[in-house]
Formats: C-alpha cells, structure tokens, sequence
C-alpha cells in the first residue's frame, strides 16, 4: 500500500559536501548536481509512494522544481519564509518523516558544519538539560502529530547523536567527518547504491515500525547566544528569561509553543547585523 512521506531536506550532511560554499547558490562551487543525484537515487525507490519535500536549507529553494517531471509523485515545499520552516506542512496523515542531508549540532567534535539552526547566532540549545541537534527538535515537532522518525540520511556524526533517541529509524552515513571543513568521501556510485537500497527498505516499512519522539512537559528551552547583542535583542521576546550574558530561557507546556520561540529567535538574531 502507498505511504505518505514526509521528508525534510537539508544539504551540509550529503555526501560530497565540506564548506559552505558547497550549499550556497551565489557561490561558483555550489554542488547543486551532486545534491541532485543524492535526492533522486533515494526518491527512485519511493515512486509508488506519495513524497512531500520540504526544501528546508537557507532560503528553501536549492532543489528544482522540474524534479517533478521525474518524480510525479512529488509534492515540493520551496522558498521562504515559511511557518515550521523545516517541518512545514506536517500533519496526522503522513506515515512517517524522513532527515535527509541532515547535520550534527552546534559544537559537535570533529563534526562537519557543524550548527542548530543557526550558523553565526546561536552557540549552544538544550531541551530539558539535553543539548540538542535539528534531527532532534524536528522530530519532537513530528511527535506532535503522531508521526515517527523512520530514516536520517547524514554525516555520521548526527547519527551517532540521533541514533540513541531514536534506534528504530534506519540511518546511512553519507560521510565520516573529521574536522568543520572536512570529510572523508565515500565512492559516489557506493553512496548511490546505499540511498537507494535505504530508500528500498523504507518504503516496506509501515508506521508501526517506529517510535514516536516527544519530550516531557513542562518543556524548558535554554539558547545561548552568540554574543550578549544578540541576547538583548532575543529577551525581549515574551515569555523568555535571561539567564546571563548570552543564555536565554523560556518554559511551556506545549512544545509548539517553544518550536516557534526557537524558530522567532533565529528571526531575531538574522537582524542583529542592523545594530552593530
């Protein structure tokens, strides 16, 4: 029977990728082909399927949308912005979501481009005391719906992260990182191959097979900010707390609530360059 996917798509955990002039679309080193090949390698294998793909990197237009030629079964969120930015659309009718090209968290050792979120603003983010990564917080916002995580296609670091959160989902590692700006690459036609053999799996699994991941109420989001400016800026929000120089808190019942608040603050933080 077809499934209703949801995948949430992000560039610097994809194979091939190092430095952030690989995912930006102004730069002459832009990987945009070997983005491509990636996505439809894993799309190949989920054609009886019905696939939303959220465009959830930047500004939310690096994937084309005459991928839908290709892919009729398709459905693309692109551009921004957008409410939920990389969960947008998200809802009881989907069997499960899918991480693809996803990241390790902010400070991660070794790990290649390293952020939550935000790459310049925000230094560090816990929820209830666990610090955490996007794969994480996004997959919390599916759990409002009912919906598991079922697969992460990233760099092995996110996944050695997620994986004790989540250890139903299936994963494939896109690359080992070493360093912020380096990776050790597999063959591309091996990675090819292991998308779409990942893709093939998933597409046999039901919703059952997962596990739905939420976190306790009360939910506490602690953000540390990249400096005190940015801090100023981001305590005036309602409902948050300053808790030093760079940290700010904020304490809900509903962890909708706290999404948004994480999402308003990287908002906020964007415009911080007017006040310097």
């Amino acid at each position: 029977m077809p499934k209703r996917i949801f995948i949430s798509f992000d560039y610097e955990g994809l194979g091939g990728i190092t430095s952030w002039n690989d995912v930006d679309k102004k730069s002459v080193d832009y990987k945009k082909n070997e983005m491509l090949k990636q996505l439809k390698a894993f799309l190949n294998a989920l054609k009886d399927d019905f696939v939303f793909l959220v465009d959830s990197h930047a500004s939310g237009d690096n994937i084309p949308w005459d991928i839908t030629e290709e892919f009729p079964n398709v459905t693309l969120v692109s551009g921004g912005v957008r409410q939920y930015y990389m969960m947008y659309g998200i809802d009881e009718t989907f069997d499960y979501v899918v991480f693809f090209g996803y990241h390790a968290g902010v400070g991660t050792l070794h790990a290649n481009m390293d952020h939550t979120y935000s790459s310049s603003s925000i230094h560090n983010i816990w929820v209830n005391g666990q610090k955490m990564n996007e794969a994480l917080i996004n997959a919390a916002f599916a759990g409002l719906y009912n919906v598991p995580v079922a697969c992460i296609v990233g760099d092995d670091k996110v996944i050695e992260q997620t994986r004790k959160y989540l250890p139903k989902a299936l994963y494939l590692s896109t690359k080992e990182s070493v360093g912020r700006h380096s990776a050790i690459m597999k063959p591309l036609p091996v990675l090819l191959k292991e998308l779409e053999e990942t893709a093939k799996s998933l597409s046999k699994k039901s919703k059952d097979d997962f596990e739905i991941f939420t976190f306790d109420k009360p939910v506490e989001l602690v953000v540390e900010l990249s400096d005190t400016l940015r801090a100023d800026l981001v305590s005036s929000m309602p409902l948050t707390e300053r808790l030093d120089g760079r940290k700010v808190r904020l304490v809900h019942e509903d962890y909708k609530v706290v999404f948004e608040a994480l999402l308003a603050i990287t908002y906020i933080c964007a415009a911080a360059k007017y006040f310097v």
